[in-house]
């Protein structure tokens, strides 16, 4: 059986149906205001409701006892599970924390530091499940706001191993959650820098977990051959390419965007327990794979030629088990889109609340929306997804005046010729050379394409009377 993936913002209000509220009503209410979100999701909350008696149901459900983050989510969330345990081949759980910034709301005064210590907010740790191959997210498998606690001042590393509320354990947390992979299925846990804990790779180890991570630090190694490097990384740069091949770089603020040349090579190593236990774990090594991949002839603008260095349990017999343990971190950047999708698209800093009950359960609706959205920007993107009805994504509504305005007359819209059309709403030149149009591009051309969808239907209802 293969992984059924393509979520949808059908499915995402689908499974808002199935949310227990305490009233059917309650539930009703919940499918109505992510129905009117998903047509309209830029914005501030009024902007994605319109209706004022809508925004202002909203508000009262959100605020009561039983609508909690977990209880909008936990749908969601088990369908995910269902999906990724009813298959065997590979899926990438694939972790990362953001920052959720709700400084100078009413509700933010209880909320935890983020920035440099003055704004507030949460610290966000999302999981996702990830299909290889496409890349499409088939949804998240867990959620934690987490809020950053002041250290207590003079607090020993004893008494911080101790504190439940570090920010380390966020990733221990987010497994335990999830649980493990059912027999037959191979889940991977996919994380950045940030996982690098002794603690937390002890946790994969002693619970059978598959798991790559980026290294952060050069830990120590036990070696037999005392003249040889005794640091993680000093061993691995100093290890001769094993295999090469080429890597689509991005374009950001530090380097252009490139098709760069990387070579790998690899080992097995043991990684010595931490001297100074900073987290709760044993003293005893691990045994564990490492993988370096590192730029070679980088452009002389480059100012951080690529290198990564990758962790995992499982055993690299030759090179292609070693690009497809690559191959698989190369997918980790889905969790960043899915973040982008969260602030950019859906908006999810805007929530303007004044209690932060009635903004935790807003999140959770908002990311399962966010998931669906990402998928249907991305399924424009690659070429076995391009051709996709629009309507397989976008009310029909919107398809059908976007496709009016864009060509004249009524048809069928491919996903990418959707996406493509709203960029030229807001403002894209669609030349082979721009390139798909970005997030902010994109949510120009929606909030447009939504005033003329408020046109049309005041011009439907005048016409009936």
């Amino acid at each position: 059986m293969t992984l059924a993936v393509g979520f949808t913002f059908a499915d995402a209000i689908a499974q808002m149906g199935q949310c227990q509220l305490g009233d059917k009503r309650r539930t009703d209410r919940l499918v109505d205001t992510a129905t009117r979100i998903s047509e309209c999701p830029d914005g501030t909350l009024p902007d994605k409701l319109h209706d004022p008696a809508a925004y202002r149901a909203t508000l009262r459900l959100m605020n009561l006892p039983g609508v909690t983050h977990e209880a909008v989510l936990q749908p969601h969330i088990q369908e995910t599970l269902r999906r990724i345990s009813a298959t065997p081949q590979t899926v990438l759980l694939v972790h990362d924390t953001t920052v959720l910034d709700y400084s100078g709301l009413k509700a933010g005064e209880v909320m935890g530091q983020v920035g440099n210590g003055g704004g507030r907010g949460y610290q966000c740790h999302n999981s996702l499940a990830v299909e290889p191959e496409s890349g499409e997210l088939v949804g998240l498998l867990c959620q934690q706001l987490h809020c950053r606690v002041e250290t207590p001042e003079g607090e020993s590393v004893a008494e911080s191993r101790e504190r439940e509320s570090r920010e380390s354990l966020l990733w221990v947390n987010a497994v335990k959650a999830i649980g493990n992979a059912p027999e037959g299925c191979h889940w991977i846990d996919v994380c950045d820098r940030g996982a690098d804990t002794f603690e937390f790779l002890e946790y994969e180890h002693e619970n059978g977990r598959h798991y790559l991570i980026r290294s952060t630090y050069s830990r120590a190694l036990e070696v037999e051959d005392k003249k040889g490097p005794h640091l993680l990384h000093n061993l691995l740069r100093s290890l001769d390419a094993q295999l090469g091949w080429q890597v689509k770089v991005s374009a950001n603020k530090d380097q252009p965007q490139r098709l760069a040349k990387v070579q790998c090579c690899w080992a097995k190593v043991r990684i010595k327990a931490p001297h100074v236990r900073k987290g709760k774990h044993g003293r005893e090594p691990l045994e564990t794979w490492a993988i370096r991949v590192w730029e070679v002839d980088a452009p002389a603008e480059v100012k951080e030629p690529l290198e990564w260095i990758l962790l995992t349990d499982e055993a690299i017999d030759d090179g292609s088990y070693a690009r497809t343990r690559v191959g698989f971190y190369e997918r980790r950047p889905r969790v960043e889109e899915f973040h982008k999708g969260s602030k950019t698209g859906m908006e999810i800093e805007r929530l303007q609340l004044q209690s932060r009950a009635g903004i935790e359960p807003l999140i959770a609706l908002l990311s399962v929306l966010a998931v669906a959205l990402v998928n249907a920007r991305e399924a424009a993107r690659r070429p076995e997804t391009a051709n996709r009805p629009a309507t397989n994504y976008f009310d029909p509504l919107l398809v059908s005046i976007l496709c009016i305005w864009r060509f004249g007359e009524e048809r069928p819209l491919s996903v990418k010729e959707f996406i493509l059309a709203v960029g030229r709403l807001g403002g894209h030149l669609n030349r082979k050379c721009d390139g798909l149009p970005g997030w902010i591009t994109i949510w120009r051309g929606m909030a447009r394409l939504h005033s003329m969808r408020k046109y049309e239907l005041a011009r439907r209802r005048c016409g009936k009377l």
